[in-house]
């Protein structure tokens, strides 16, 4: 066999290949479109009940079949920091949720910079939170695997307007992830 055939191989099987710097994850974040031409309205007197005011009228129902099928604890655990413009977010909530198509129509409202009604109780049984310290430093522990939004919001020190800060993670039983929520 000729020498150049086995290096000619080795290049054409490599040629599709990339470099991947290494460093944290590139952040993802899923919009799932919820609204459907095709579904059937409601009839005014069967509407829910109207939202809060300021809040946006949830359009997902709670999926339970989809919660069910999650695991509620583990052994992961999620550290950070929450800060905006470089100002630390001290005792403010964090929230690790799944994702689901329930949370995600929350992530998507809240990434437009609306907040949407309350969740339902059961979604939020699977929902983890902390509070962070006065430097905006935050910690879970016994998280389950799974793909989660990790969210916290506090007010923009420029404008006096509260900010959601909202990243998704991936996370697997035994890991420690750390996630700076910040912008």
């Amino acid at each position: 066999m000729k020498a150049w055939i086995i290096p000619a191989l080795l290049g054409l099987s490599l040629a599709g290949c990339q470099m991947i710097e290494p460093g944290p994850p590139p952040e993802r974040i899923e919009v799932i479109d919820i609204s459907d031409p095709d579904a059937p309205q409601a009839e005014p007197s069967a509407r829910a009940p109207a939202p809060e005011p300021g809040r946006v009228a949830r359009q997902v129902a709670f999926p339970a079949a989809e919660y069910a099928a999650l695991p509620k604890s583990g052994s992961a655990s999620l550290s950070g920091r929450l800060s905006l413009n470089g100002t630390p977010g001290g005792n403010e909530t964090i929230s690790v949720a799944p994702v689901t198509t329930y949370s995600a129509e929350a992530a998507e409202h809240a990434l437009a910079g609306r907040a949407v009604e309350r969740a339902d109780p059961r979604a939020q049984a699977y929902t983890h939170n902390a509070r962070t310290d006065g430097n905006g430093h935050f910690s879970l522990q016994g998280l389950p695997p799974g793909e989660f939004y990790v969210s916290g919001s506090m007010v923009n020190p420029a404008n006096g307007q509260r900010q959601v800060i909202l990243r998704q993670v991936s996370l697997r039983n035994g890991q420690r992830l750390e996630v700076n929520l910040s912008r």
